[in-house]
C-alpha cells in the first residue's frame, strides 16, 4: 500500500465518521466541531486529487466562514445542549477518542515513513494524471458562474434566510423574557402596595 492510497482511506473515513457523528450527536456544538472536522478530511481528499483551489476554498470558506457562523447561531439561540462537565465519559464518546487518536497515529507513521523512504513524492491523486486545469481558479469560476449559477445563488439566499430566521427567533425570546420580567415588576408593585394600605 502506497503512501498515497493510505492517506485516501484514512482521509475517507475521518469524512464519514464525522459526518456520521455530526448527525448522531447531540449536542450542537460538538456536532459543529465534527463537521469541521468531515470538512478538514474532505479538503485533503480535494488537494490529493489535484485540485488545491477546491481544498483551500473548502477550508477558507466552510470551515473558516460557514462553521463560524453556525457556532454563532448556536451560541445566539444557546442550544448547548445538556451540561456534563465533570461526569465520566460515555462509552461512544471514548469510543471516538481512541478511534481519532489511533487513526492519527497512523497517519503519523505513514508520513514519517513516506518522508524517509525516500520515494516519489510528486505524484498525487488516485485517479493517475489529471487534466492540467482540474480545479483550477478559471474552471471553478466558469463552471459556477455558468452551469451552476442558480444553485450557487439559492444558497446564498438560503444562508441569509437562516441568518435572519435565527435573529428573529433570538429577538421573539429576549422579548418574550422581557414582558415576564415587566410581568413580574408589576405583580411585586401591586403586592408592596396592597402591604402598605
Amino acid at each position: 500500500m502506497t503512501l498515497d492510497v493510505a492517506i485516501f482511506f484514512i482521509s475517507a473515513i475521518v469524512a464519514v465518521f464525522g459526518a456520521t457523528m455530526m448527525i448522531t450527536v447531540r449536542n450542537p456544538v460538538a456536532s459543529v466541531l465534527y463537521l469541521l472536522v468531515s470538512f478538514a478530511a474532505q479538503a485533503v481528499l480535494f488537494i490529493q486529487l489535484g485540485a488545491l483551489f477546491l481544498g483551500v476554498v473548502l477550508i477558507i470558506v466552510y470551515v473558516g466562514a460557514i462553521l463560524v457562523l453556525f457556532l454563532f447561531v448556536v451560541m445566539l439561540l444557546n442550544l448547548r445542549g445538556g451540561e456534563d462537565l465533570g461526569q465520566p465519559s460515555r462509552p461512544m464518546s471514548r469510543f471516538s477518542k481512541y478511534l481519532i487518536g489511533a487513526l492519527l497515529l497512523v497517519e503519523l507513521v505513514f508520513v514519517i515513513r513516506g518522508s524517509a523512504g525516500g520515494t516519489d513524492q510528486t505524484v498525487t491523486g488516485m485517479m493517475g494524471p489529471v487534466v492540467e486545469t482540474f480545479g483550477s481558479v478559471q474552471d471553478v469560476g466558469m463552471l459556477l458562474f455558468t452551469t451552476y449559477l442558480y444553485p450557487f445563488e439559492l444558497t446564498g439566499v438560503l444562508l441569509l434566510v437562516a441568518i435572519v430566521g435565527a435573529v428573529v427567533i433570538a429577538k421573539r425570546e429576549t422579548e418574550r423574557e422581557a414582558a415576564q420580567k415587566k410581568q413580574l415588576v408589576e405583580e411585586r408593585g401591586h403586592s408592596s402596595e396592597e402591604k402598605v394600605s
